[in-house]
C-alpha cells in the first residue's frame, strides 16, 4: 500500500520551524503507530518539536491524532457526571487513594486510569497492589459496571487507549526529548481525554521532587494542558502545588495506603487533607453542592473506598505488608528542621525497594520512608527524624547516601511555602 505522505517532508517542515499541516499530522501518528514510519524518523521529528515547539492548533491536532490511534471510552450512559484527576507525580503523592472515593461519595463518577512508578516517584497502582487480592487490570465492561455501582475506579489503562502514546513515550525516553512541554502535554492529555470524562483536574507539581523544577515551567505545562482539554471539549482546571517537601509522612506503597486510610477515617497529615479536599472541590464544581470535607468526617468516603477495593478483588480489612527491617536516620544537631528535600526522600524510598529503575522491575510493598519530623519541627541531636523500611538490610546504606544533603537543621524555621501555589483555568 502506498502512503499519502513522506515522513522526511514532515520532519523538514518542523525542522525549519513551520507548522505541520493537519493531514500530515494525522498520517504521521497513524503511520508511526502502524510501524510504517521508522523509529529514527520519529526520533528526528520529536527532536525538531523539542527545539521549535508547536502552535496551539497544531498541538491540539497532534493530540487528537494520538487519541484517534485507539479507543475513546464513552461514559455518557452513566447515571452521574464524570470527573477525573491527574497528577504529574511526586514523592508521597498518595492523593488519588482518598480522593477518588471522596469525590464519588459526593455524587460524581471518577474514572481513574493510573500508572506505575518509575524512579523516585511512586505509582498509584503499585500502592494499591499492596492490598491483598486487589487487581489493577479489569475489562471495559467491569470498569463501566463499577463506575455505575460504586462511583469510582482506579485501574490500569487498557492497551486500546492511545496506543500511539505508548510508542512515543518509550521513544522520548531514549532520545533526549522527555522535557518538551508539547510532548509532555499531549502524552498526558491524549490518555486523559480518551478516558471519556467530562471534566479533568490537573495537579501539576513544582519543586525538587517534581518533574517540573520551576514555577515558570510548571505554569507553562499547566496552561498548555488546560488549553488542550478545552480544545477537546473537556472542562479542565490545573492547580500548581508544591513538591519541594514530600506530601504527608510516608513515601512507599503499603505505607502510603495506611496513611490514606487515616485520611479517609477523618485524620491524617494536614497537607494531605488540604490537597485532597482542594482537588475534590475542583472536581465537584458544578456537579455537587456536597462539601467533601464533610464526607471525610462522616465516613461516606471510607464506605466508597471499601466498596471500590472489594470490587477489584481486594480485602480492605486484610493487614498490609510490612518490611522486615527498619533503621532510623537521626538528627545531627539540635534546632529546627528547615528542609527535607522531596527528591532525596524519593530516591531513598526507591533504593529501599519501593520504586523501580525499569518498568519490568518488581517493587517491595512494605519498603519506604516514614517521616518522623517535618520542616518547622524542633528537633534535638540524636532524635530520629526518618524511619527507613526495607526487606533487605543491605539497602539501608545506599538509601542513607541518597539523603545526604537533603536534610537541613537551623536555628529557626523558614516560612513554609504554600502547598497550593496557583490555579489555572476557568
Amino acid at each position: 500500500m502506498s502512503e499519502r505522505f513522506d515522513a522526511v517532508d514532515v520532519i523538514i517542515a518542523k525542522r525549519d520551524g513551520r507548522r505541520i499541516p493537519d493531514d500530515q499530522i494525522d498520517w504521521m501518528i497513524d503511520a508511526y503507530t502502524r510501524g510504517v514510519v521508522a523509529q529514527e524518523q520519529m526520533s528526528a521529528l520529536l527532536m525538531a518539536i523539542l527545539l521549535n515547539g508547536m502552535e496551539p492548533g497544531e498541538l491540539a491536532r497532534w493530540t487528537a491524532a494520538m487519541i484517534n490511534s485507539g479507543q475513546r471510552l464513552d461514559l455518557s450512559g452513566l447515571s452521574r457526571p464524570t470527573s477525573d484527576k491527574h497528577s504529574t507525580g511526586g514523592v508521597g503523592d498518595k492523593i488519588t487513594l482518598p480522593l477518588a472515593p471522596l469525590v464519588a461519595a459526593c455524587g460524581a463518577a471518577v474514572p481513574q486510569l493510573s500508572g506505575r512508578g518509575l524512579g523516585h516517584t511512586g505509582g498509584t497502582l503499585d500502592k494499591l497492589e499492596s492490598i491483598p487480592g486487589w487487581r489493577a487490570s479489569i475489562t471495559t465492561e467491569e470498569f463501566l459496571a463499577q463506575l455505575e455501582s460504586v462511583g469510582a475506579v482506579v485501574c490500569a489503562a487498557g492497551a486500546e487507549l492511545a496506543p500511539a502514546d505508548r510508542k512515543l513515550y518509550a521513544l522520548r525516553d531514549v532520545t533526549g526529548t522527555v522535557e518538551s512541554i508539547p510532548l509532555i502535554a499531549s502524552s498526558i492529555m491524549s490518555k486523559k481525554i480518551a478516558e471519556g470524562s467530562a471534566s479533568l483536574v490537573l495537579d501539576v507539581k513544582v519543586g525538587t521532587g517534581a518533574f517540573m523544577k520551576t514555577t515558570q515551567r510548571a505554569r507553562e505545562l499547566a496552561r498548555t494542558m488546560v488549553e488542550l482539554g478545552s480544545a477537546h471539549g473537556v472542562r479542565t482546571v490545573a492547580l500548581l502545588t508544591d513538591m519541594s517537601t514530600p506530601l504527608g509522612r510516608t513515601a512507599g506503597n503499603a505505607l502510603e495506603v495506611e496513611e490514606s486510610l487515616e485520611v479517609l477515617a477523618g485524620g491524617g497529615p494536614p497537607d494531605v487533607i488540604e490537597l485532597t479536599v482542594a482537588l475534590a472541590r475542583e472536581m465537584l464544581a458544578g456537579v455537587s453542592d456536597d462539601d467533601p470535607a464533610d464526607a471525610l468526617r462522616d465516613g461516606r468516603a471510607m464506605d466508597v473506598w471499601n466498596a471500590m477495593i472489594t470490587a477489584q478483588g481486594g480485602d480492605p480489612r486484610a493487614p498490609l505488608p510490612r518490611a522486615r527491617e527498619r533503621q532510623t536516620v537521626d538528627a545531627e544537631s539540635t534546632g529546627v528542621l528547615t528542609r527535607l528535600d522531596a527528591y532525596a526522600v524519593g530516591v531513598a524510598a526507591w533504593r529501599l525497594g519501593a520504586g523501580r529503575a525499569r518498568q519490568e522491575d518488581p517493587v517491595s510493598a512494605g519498603a519506604g520512608v516514614v517521616i518522623l519530623a517535618r520542616p518547622g519541627d524542633a528537633v534535638v541531636k540524636g532524635q530520629p527524624i526518618l524511619e527507613l523500611h526495607a526487606d533487605d538490610p543491605q539497602r539501608f546504606e545506599r538509601a542513607i547516601q541518597a539523603l545526604d544533603g537533603g536534610v537541613d537543621i537551623g536555628p529557626a524555621a523558614a516560612q513554609a511555602p504554600s502547598l497550593i501555589i496557583d490555579r489555572i483555568g476557568d
